[in-house]
């Protein structure tokens, strides 16, 4: 493995049982994700996006194949469910990775105020999650991935339940902090749009059982015009890859 890929993904394959029978989900995938790269994966509902996610993050062991690392970056992940706990307050869930990192209170107290503050979460430290928005909550999620200062932040569609200008801005606000803590990032997403124009590469999944179509470099300067030609000529080429199955 070069010094500037992190993460490598080979001959990962994977399987579930349903009612019985085996029903592959993943086959053969191979790919490689830079240092500080963003890198998006799209493909048809099923493919196994999320669950090639959760591979990558070992939350889930793959059948076949390995994941190896760079050495030992630390992941942290942004569910699409929140993924809270509800009995906390805001700052207590910001802080929780930390706490489990065996960080000192008073080092946890600062860590989290910075986040708390990146995030506009400043006014809601003390609210439950029952008492926060959809948008609020998810900027809880992110502030606490980023809280333990991870080399790699995986997120699994983390804006598909926000409604459409929460989503566009806590993209912006997703982009801001990569751009400016030079992190690894590596999100499942469903909607084109938003692969291209966060993306460096985009990982294109074929129906199930899911396997790589396509490797698609997005060569757009930043910050992308999302109403440009070039834009729809790239959205254009990934909605031909995933709904057209004969589409190279």
């Amino acid at each position: 493995m070069d010094k500037d890929t992190l993460i490598k993904v080979v001959n990962i394959e994977k399987h579930f049982f349903v009612e019985g029978k085996k029903q592959e989900v993943l086959k053969d995938i191979n790919f490689e994700v830079k240092k500080g790269e963003f890198l998006c994966l799209v493909g048809p509902s099923g493919c196994g996006k999320s669950t090639l996610l959760r591979i990558v993050s070992s939350l889930m062991k793959a059948d076949a194949g390995e994941v190896k690392l760079n050495g030992r970056p630390k992941m942290a992940m942004v569910f699409q469910n929140f993924a809270l706990f509800p009995w906390l307050t805001a700052e207590q869930n910001v802080g929780f990775g930390l706490r489990m990192h065996g960080i000192k209170k008073e080092e946890i107290a600062e860590i989290t105020h910075q986040n708390i503050e990146a995030m506009g979460l400043a006014g809601f430290e003390k609210k439950h999650p029952k008492e926060l928005s959809g948008g609020m909550k998810q900027r809880v999620g992110i502030a606490r991935a980023l809280a333990i200062k991870p080399d790699v932040l995986l997120l699994d569609e983390p804006f598909s339940s926000l409604d459409v200008f929460t989503g566009n801005k806590l993209r912006h606000d997703l982009l801001s902090i990569w751009e400016k803590e030079k992190i690894t990032l590596l999100m499942v997403s469903h909607l084109i749009e938003e692969a291209v124009e966060l993306a460096d590469r985009v990982i294109v999944l074929t129906s199930q059982p899911g396997q790589i179509k396509q490797i698609v470099p997005i060569k757009l300067p930043r910050p992308r015009k999302t109403r440009s030609a070039e834009f729809f000529k790239y959205a254009d080429q990934l909605e031909e890859l995933i709904v057209n199955p004969m589409a190279k």
